[in-house]
C-alpha cells in the first residue's frame, strides 16, 4: 500500500478513534460516577441506572443513523463525518460539566441524558460514514484490510480511555476519582474531537461517491430507496446481532465483570482489559487481509461457531479468575474469536448496498441492531446478576451468536461485489467486475 492509501485510512480512522474514546469512557468510568448522580443506596442499582442511560444513547443511534446516513448519501461522506465529530465534542463537554446529585438533584441526570442522546446521534452516523468511507476509498482487493482499521481505531479509542483510567487509578485516590477525577477523560475527549474536526474539514470525498451522480437521484439516501433494499437491511441487523453482543461483553463490560463478579480489584481488572484489547487491536488488519484472500463468510462463520460454543465456558471460568494471567488468557481467547466479526463487518455491510443508499443502508439497520442488543448488553448482564442467575447472561450471548450463525451460513459472499453500482437496478450486479476506489477526489 502506498502513502496515499495510508493517508486515507488515517483520515477515515482518526475521528473514529476519538468518537469511540468519548463513547466508551462513559462505560469504563461509570463505576466511579454512578453514585454521583443518584441518591445514596444500592451500588449495583445505581450502576444499573447509569448504564440504563448508557443504553438510552444506543436507542438514539437509529435516529442518528437515519439523519447522518441520509446526509452521507445526499451531501457526501465528508459532510456526515464532520457533523458526527461536532456532536460528539458537544456531548463530551456536557458530561464534563454535569452537576452531581448533591448540587442539582436530578438536574445532573438530565444533563447526562442529553449528552448521551447527542452521543447516540453522533455514533449512529459515525459507524456507517467511516465504514463507507474506508471501504470506498480502499484499493481493489484490499477492502477487508482497509475497513479493519475501523475497529483498530475503535479499540484504540477504548485503549486510550482504559490507559487514562489506569494512570488515574495509580495516581489518584479512590475518593478523588469518585469526586471529580472521572471528569478528566471527558475533557480530554472534547479536546480530541476539536482536533479531529479540523482534520476532517480537509478530507477528500471518495471517488465512488463523486462519480455516482448524486444530483441525478432524487430519492438518494431516503427511506423509500432503502425499502428497495429491505432484504439487505434485515441482513445487516441479523448479522450484527451476535457480533455486537459479544463485542460489548468482552470490551466495555469485561472490567466490571472482573471486579464485580470475579472479585478482582479495579486496577487489575482494567489492566486485563487493556492488555487483551491491545492484542485484539493488533490482529484486526491481519484478519482483514485474510478475508481479502479467502472471503468474508469463513471469518464470520468462525466467529459465530466459536461464540456459540465457547461463551458459556469462557465466562464461567472468567468468573473464577482471580488473578491477572488466567483472566488475560481467557479474555484474549474470547476477543480472538470476536475478531472474525469485528475485522470485516464494516466492509461486509458496505458491500451489500449500492452507492446511493450505502451510508443509510449501513447506518440505520446497524444502529437498530445495536440499540436492541449492543446497547442493552451490560444492562441485561447486570439484571441477571441482580436476579441471582448471572450465568443466564452467558447463555444469552451464546444464543445471539447462534442466530447470527444461521445468517452467515445462508448469506452470499460479498468480497468481489462491485462498489460502483449506483441504484436499485444495479443491486444484483455480480462479482465479475470487482471494483473499489483507488483514489479520492476533492469534495465539492
Amino acid at each position: 500500500m502506498g502513502r496515499e492509501q495510508w493517508k486515507k485510512i488515517w483520515v477515515g480512522s482518526a475521528g473514529n478513534m476519538v468518537e469511540w474514546f468519548d463513547w466508551f469512557v462513559y462505560a469504563t468510568f461509570a463505576v466511579y460516577f454512578a453514585d454521583s448522580f443518584f441518591p445514596e443506596g444500592n451500588e449495583t442499582a445505581n450502576l444499573m441506572n447509569t448504564m440504563g442511560i448508557f443504553a438510552v444513547g444506543f436507542f438514539m443511534r437509529p435516529v442518528g443513523g437515519w439523519l447522518l446516513g441520509r446526509i452521507g448519501d445526499r451531501r457526501g461522506r465528508k459532510a456526515a463525518l464532520t457533523l458526527t465529530v461536532t456532536l460528539m465534542s458537544a456531548s463530551a463537554i456536557l458530561i464534563a460539566v454535569a452537576p452531581t446529585y448533591d448540587v442539582a438533584g436530578y438536574g445532573g441526570v438530565a444533563v447526562l441524558l442529553v449528552a448521551r442522546l447527542l452521543q447516540g446521534l453522533s455514533v449512529g452516523g459515525e459507524y456507517a460514514a467511516s465504514a463507507t468511507y474506508l471501504t470506498e476509498a480502499s484499493a481493489p482487493g484490499r477492502r477487508g484490510f482497509a475497513s479493519s482499521f475501523q475497529y483498530v481505531s475503535m479499540t484504540a479509542g477504548q485503549l486510550i480511555g482504559l490507559g487514562l483510567q489506569i494512570v488515574l487509578q495509580r495516581n489518584m485516590s479512590e475518593a478523588a476519582l469518585h469526586n471529580w477525577g472521572w471528569r478528566i477523560p471527558f475533557i480530554v475527549g472534547a479536546l480530541g474531537a476539536a482536533i479531529v474536526f479540523y482534520l476532517r474539514r480537509s478530507m477528500l470525498e471518495t471517488e465512488v461517491y463523486a462519480e455516482s451522480g448524486a444530483a441525478e437521484q432524487e430519492d438518494r439516501g431516503t427511506l423509500k430507496a432503502l425499502w428497495q433494499h429491505k432484504r439487505e437491511a434485515f441482513l445487516v441487523m441479523a448479522l450484527t446481532m451476535g457480533g455486537t453482543v459479544a463485542y460489548y461483553t468482552y470490551t466495555t463490560y469485561l472490567s466490571k465483570f472482573l471486579s464485580k463478579s470475579a472479585g478482582m480489584d479495579k486496577p487489575t481488572a482494567s489492566l486485563v482489559s487493556f492488555c487483551a484489547l491491545f492484542v485484539f487491536m493488533c490482529i484486526q488488519p491481519l484478519a482483514g487481509l485474510l478475508s481479502d484472500r479467502i472471503g468474508r463468510r469463513p471469518l464470520l462463520i468462525t466467529f459465530a461457531v466459536g461464540s456459540t460454543f465457547l461463551t458459556v465456558p469462557i465466562m464461567t471460568m472468567l468468573g473464577h479468575a482471580g488473578t491477572f494471567w488466567p483472566a488475560f488468557g481467557l479474555a484474549l481467547l474470547a476477543l480472538v474469536v470476536v475478531t472474525g466479526y469485528t475485522s470485516i463487518n464494516a466492509c461486509v455491510k458496505a458491500e451489500l448496498f449500492p452507492t446511493g443508499i450505502r451510508a443509510l443502508g449501513v447506518a440505520l439497520p446497524y444502529a437498530i441492531a445495536n440499540a436492541l442488543f449492543g446497547g442493552t448488553a451490560e444492562y441485561v448482564a447486570l439484571w441477571f446478576k441482580k436476579a441471582g442467575i448471572e450465568s443466564g447472561f452467558y447463555w444469552y450471548v451464546a444464543g445471539c451468536a447462534a442466530v447470527s450463525l444461521v445468517v452467515y451460513l445462508t448469506m452470499r459472499e460479498t468480497r468481489d461485489i462491485d462498489l460502483g453500482r449506483v441504484g436499485a437496478k444495479d443491486a444484483d450486479r455480480g462479482s465479475a467486475e470487482p471494483s473499489g476506489a483507488t483514489s479520492v477526489t476533492p469534495a465539492s
